[in-house]
């Protein structure tokens, strides 16, 4: 089978990639270094791949979207605050163009869970500390770390760690839970087999690393990131055939619904089984009496006819905020919609540009992982069953960062900006290595060729 030459990455690459691999072991808990390592790595990738890098037709459509949105910036309503808010994603198309040359092969994908699900125990730690014990940094930590940790956590009483908000924690948590949980799931199955004293350690770290983000998860009280993960098991279920799962998944998030928001008949009843925690937190009955102009539907309509007002051009990147500030004399740093301030502030066609690439990176995966056996081998069972697995868990990692933000902004967080765009960026990489077998799968499936 031809895809066996693609199986290796190429070995030039090697000290680029271990270079890759510390920066963002060390990235959640030193951003600033991680952040200008990974910068110069981008740089100099781009530098030696450049050649590669301008046939990529995806590259030539951020290359495109980065020239609208500096024309936009110009026509802001407040261009100065456009052109700073260029900084939360020009910089990311670079990184994105480079990573989807360096991570092009499962065995670097499932490389790369690992070191994005191994610092995240020592987040999870500090956050239990902050929560139940009010651990705080003192105040010259922000300037050696570039993050704070606040006294019982931010919001108080919801788990923010090492991140300046809760909903930024539960955005990356949800995550490294889903890398995990893909991680756990092929480390067990290959235990089952008979493994080896590494297996075993490796079982025993994500048995601890997986039930932690989960509960920590379950800490921010984040609504959006606990419907995810519960979306995110449901398809691992799914996946991997255990109806048993499905059946439990379904009829505890159909208990949580229908004690949030069901009807008044049994409702009570269902009350008693379902902890208040839950369902005053979905129904919004934990936090009553808010004022309308902080209410999420507010914000949203408020991005909505910002973006009838100007469809075309936007209003300019971070232009949102002040603009808001001044209709209902409240700040508000997004409207909690990514799609929507993209709109507003970028503009419809900007907009449906952005949501064209990444929508095709994702459905080209999905095209590819439908298309596995052509990858690799069949009769190579437990490899070609892995390597299927941890490039589904990509997906499914992905896909949740698209449905978080669909009701938040995380664009302002360095780092789960960065892992965003770093899990499309490996998508896209695998993508590129074997779209030339896709080619080939498509040429012998169609009915013209003999």
């Amino acid at each position: 089978m031809l895809a066996r030459k693609y199986k290796l990455p190429n070995l030039s690459w090697r000290g680029t990639w271990q270079w890759a691999q510390l920066a963002l072991l060390i990235f959640p808990l030193f951003p600033a270094l991680g952040a200008v390592s990974l910068f110069l790595l981008a740089v100099a990738t781009c530098w030696r791949a450049y050649h590669q890098m301008i046939h990529s037709p995806v590259n030539w459509g951020l290359g495109f979207l980065s020239l609208w949105l500096l024309v936009t910036s110009g026509f802001a309503f407040q261009p100065s605050e456009a052109f700073l808010g260029l900084a939360n994603l020009l910089p990311f198309f670079i990184l994105f163009a480079a990573f989807s040359v360096l991570i092009q092969t499962p065995a670097q994908l499932r490389r790369l869970a690992w070191i994005l699900v191994i610092p995240s125990l020592p987040v999870v730690i500090l956050g239990f500390g902050q929560i139940f014990w009010g651990w705080a940094t003192p105040a010259f930590w922000q300037n050696v770390s570039g993050w704070v940790l606040e006294a019982h956590g931010n919001p108080l009483g919801r788990m923010a760690s090492v991140f300046m908000y809760t909903n930024i924690l539960a955005a990356y948590l949800q995550i490294v839970l889903i890398l995990g949980l893909g991680l756990w799931i092929e480390t067990f199955q290959a235990w089952q087999q008979g493994g080896n004293r590494l297996q075993d350690k490796q079982l025993l770290f994500l048995s601890v690393a997986v039930p932690g983000n989960a509960i920590a998860l379950f800490l921010t009280s984040s609504r959006n990131a606990w419907g995810i993960a519960g979306l995110a098991c449901l398809a691992f279920a799914l996946y991997l055939g255990w109806r048993w799962i499905v059946l439990a998944v379904t009829a505890a998030a159909s208990t949580i619904v229908w004690a949030s928001f069901g009807p008044e008949f049994g409702r009570p009843w269902v009350r008693r089984i379902v902890p208040a925690f839950f369902w005053a937190r979905l129904s919004d009955q934990m936090y009553p009496n808010r004022p309308v102009a902080t209410l999420r539907t507010t914000l949203w309509q408020f991005a909505w006819n910002m973006t009838l007002e100007r469809p075309w051009m936007g209003w300019g990147l971070r232009n949102f905020t002040p603009l808001y500030e001044t209709k209902m004399h409240l700040w508000r740093g997004h409207p909690h919609s990514l799609l929507l301030m993209l709109s507003a502030e970028t503009g419809i066609p900007a907009t449906l540009l952005f949501c064209g690439i990444v929508g095709w990176i994702l459905a080209q995966g999905v095209l590819l992982l439908g298309h596995w056996s052509d990858i690799e081998s069949i009769k190579d069972g437990t490899q070609w069953y892995q390597d299927q697995l941890i490039f589904f868990t990509y997906i499914i990692a992905f896909g949740g960062c698209v449905l978080f933000n669909l009701a938040d902004v995380t664009l302002f967080d360095l780092r789960v900006n960065t892992l965003g765009w770093l899990l499309l960026s490996a998508i896209c990489g695998v993508v590129y290595r074997y779209r030339d077998m896709l080619r080939l799968h498509r040429l012998e499936k169609s009915p013209n060729c003999d």
